[in-house]
């Protein structure tokens, strides 16, 4: 049973953050919030952070498991899931980071390993490098730091365009992204239930919870600008993990580790950009030594 908890984001929106699992019961419970680790002792907080057009649940298994030994929550950022999706709303950098900021100071989750996938991951690494005493771990998962350019943001926008929307069911949803989507190589399960799960039954059938345009306006930081100094700024321990078919290539990924001061490196075969959806075993695999790491610090 998810948990719902509200968090008030940058200029006053509301974003809905989850706990999917309860948390650990043998370390002490620190106002009311679950184990705190301010003192360097015990397990951190975690907080998850979905990528673009994703929504909280897309990490609901690796929230359960984390449950078993730290407090685990993840986050609908704006324009996602069930967090508010203001029209005129900011979609900037800025913004994100300062709703994961909020986030953690208002859940009690600081010092917190903070896990991101794709934009999520961007969004985690601009936080851990301006607010160090938030942030105890980093892991970035499928993340590129080097700018995009334009001509990503004009396929995207076409690909938006050619979504047969409204979907008449989910199946036909899974079918699509899953199989027959132009930007799918060949059939991917996963991928079709992954878009499954960011999609609302309307009136005339079934149609995203987010707004496409939204979705593009916080993009364009990415699209435009390069990422690197943030990395740079980072000084707690970090994990760079790729899909060995995702979107992020082995050459940017080590180079990112050697930019992050305090960098290490893992991946994930058969996966693609969806590293922890695509293979949720062979994820956690990846990312435990690193959070047993932290303990032990």
């Amino acid at each position: 049973m998810a948990r719902r908890i509200d968090v008030t984001g940058a200029g006053g929106v509301r974003l809905a953050a989850w706990e999917f699992g309860d948390p650990p019961k043998t370390d002490p419970v620190r106002g009311g919030q679950g184990e705190g680790d301010g003192d360097g002792g015990g397990s951190p907080g975690v907080l998850l952070l979905h990528g673009l057009m994703g929504r909280a649940s897309h990490w609901a298994p690796t929230a359960r498991w984390l449950s078993g030994r730290h407090r685990a929550v993840a986050l609908d950022q704006r324009g996602h899931g069930r967090s508010d999706k203001p029209p005129e709303g900011a979609y900037t950098r800025e913004a994100y980071v300062e709703d994961a900021e909020a986030a953690l100071e208002q859940l009690g989750l600081a010092p917190a390993v903070v896990i991101g996938h794709a934009m999520g991951a961007l969004t985690a690494w601009q936080l851990a490098a301006k607010r160090p005493d938030l942030v105890r771990g980093l892991i970035i998962c499928d993340m590129r730091a080097s700018a995009l350019g334009a001509a990503s943001q004009r396929e995207w926008a076409e690909w938006f365009r050619a979504w047969p929307v409204p979907f008449a069911t989910l199946a036909d949803v899974r079918k699509w992204f899953g199989e027959d989507d132009p930007w799918v190589e060949r059939p991917n399960p996963a991928r079709g239930e992954f878009y499954a799960e960011v999609m609302a039954e309307s009136p005339d059938g079934w149609r995203p919870v987010f707004d496409p345009e939204q979705m593009l306006r916080s993009r364009e930081a990415w699209v435009y600008d390069a990422h690197w100094e943030e990395l740079a700024q980072v000084r707690c321990p970090a994990l760079v993990v790729r899909g060995l078919d995702g979107e992020l290539g082995r050459a940017e990924a080590q180079e990112m580790v050697r930019v992050l001061p305090r960098g290490q490196y893992a991946e994930v075969a058969d996966a693609g950009h969806l590293v922890h959806y695509d293979q949720p075993e062979a994820w956690r695999a990846a990312i435990e030594p690193f959070l047993d790491g932290l303990r032990e610090s």
